[in-house]
């Protein structure tokens, strides 16, 4: 046999996306590239290890068993790229990081210092919704994560970086500076809604339960950048984040509307399950964080997002 480890990542990324348009999206490779090492892979074995059936992929029993084994090559390999990499007194490992998604705007800025001064660490990141974050949390997949509400069912340590500040923002600017009596606000303006489950839309609901005011999602989209986009074409307003619009704020393109009992304010933190045995590359990031903290803060607040 002559496969070659580039083989080995692409079927094992192929068997985790069960789909070879997924996993040429995950590997940065353009799809025919994909299925050209992957038929290279299979002419090695007599036996199938997948089948396609109406364009979806499906992995075969003994498909499953050479994956173990890639698994196994793989994860060994990358050990002794580790130990070379300590002999010769670098920092090396994995570090496993889910942000949650309005994060995406934050995370760069806090790992690119980091990063470029341990280019022996790889970096396993994640920007995806709330729900899937805690999940993470919940089974101990990840190192840290970055989040803006802590689950309160999970015992976390957590470091704090900065404010996040959420606004009811639409198109057209407000007719008055005074803040308005929130019940008149968002009983007369249409109300675009995050999905369930986004820290945003449960700050934003909590607040409108606050206030005695009924939560009804007539208009839902699936992250703040959709709703950004919702605004600027005059769809509706929303609470959301200043991250992430405040580019669209400078130039006029957005208004902040005044309401009485807003902005809400929440923290973003770097949060961690309570005893959990750092890995040496999370340990290292950890306290590059907690010195640099304020210069990061710093970048954090004049970016143009």
């Amino acid at each position: 046999m002559h496969y070659t480890i580039h083989q080995l990542e692409i079927f094992l990324k192929v068997v985790e996306k069960q789909s070879i348009t997924r996993a040429s999206e995950e590997l940065f490779m353009s799809q025919p590239a994909v299925s050209i090492q992957l038929k290279k892979f299979q002419e090695q074995f007599e036996i199938p290890l997948f089948e396609v059936i109406s364009r979806t992929t499906h992995i075969t029993e003994f498909g499953y068993e050479v994956a173990d084994a890639a698994r196994r090559i793989v994860d060994e390999i990358a050990q002794l790229s580790t130990k070379t990499m300590a002999y010769k007194g670098l920092l090396t490992g994995k570090l496993r990081i889910m942000s949650v998604s309005t994060g995406k705007y934050i995370i760069p800025f806090l790992l690119t210092d980091f990063l470029n001064q341990n280019q022996g660490v790889e970096l396993i990141l994640d920007v995806t919704n709330k729900n899937e974050v805690v999940k993470a949390l919940e089974t101990n997949q990840i190192d840290l994560a970055l989040v803006s509400i802590l689950p309160q069912h999970l015992e976390l340590e957590h470091e704090d970086l900065m404010e996040n500040k959420l606004y009811f923002v639409g198109k057209k600017p407000s007719t008055t500076q005074k803040k308005q009596r929130p019940d008149k606000v968002f009983n007369e303006h249409p109300i675009i809604y995050r999905e369930q489950g986004s820290g945003t839309r449960i700050n934003m609901e909590a607040f409108l339960r606050a206030q005695g005011i009924p939560t009804y999602a007539k208009l839902e989209l699936t992250s703040n950048e959709a709703i950004k986009q919702a605004l600027l074409a005059g769809l509706g307003y929303s609470v959301m984040p200043q991250i992430g619009i405040q580019k669209e704020l400078d130039q006029g393109l957005l208004s902040i509307i005044p309401v009485q009992g807003l902005p809400i304010s929440t923290t973003w933190q770097l949060v961690w399950l309570k005893g959990k045995k750092m890995s040496p590359a999370a340990k290292a990031y950890l306290q590059h964080v907690r010195e640099h903290k304020e210069e990061l803060v710093q970048r954090l607040e004049t970016a143009n997002f």
